[in-house]
């Protein structure tokens, strides 16, 4: 049983870096600037895009691309302008971070 928590702790320990790091990563691409994880800014909060694009097949595709090229509609008026300073590696890193908030 002690095993079994261990194995959970450091688990758990080992993937916060990470989701610190995509953070850090929206915040340094300005991201966040338009985005917030759990509420409407600018533009929609993260979980919202996170549950629109959950179980999709082609959801982190479909992110990337909009992420990159921008979009404009799907989440009303404001258009998200494209990020000509996000590479495809970093887009894609960000779609799949943001795929994990719940």
């Amino acid at each position: 049983m002690k095993r079994l928590i261990l194995i959970s702790a450091v688990t758990l320990m080992a993937a916060a870096p990470a989701a610190r790091a995509d953070q850090a990563l929206a915040t340094s691409k300005a991201c966040m600037a338009c985005h917030a994880t759990d509420k409407k800014l600018v533009g929609p909060a993260y979980k919202e895009v996170a549950a629109k694009y959950a179980g999709k097949k082609d959801g982190v595709a479909t992110m990337v691309g909009k992420i990159m090229k921008g979009s404009s509609g799907d989440w009303g008026p404001v258009p998200m302008p494209a990020n000509a300073n996000v590479s495809n590696d970093e887009a894609t890193k960000l779609a799949k971070w943001i795929l994990t908030l719940k």
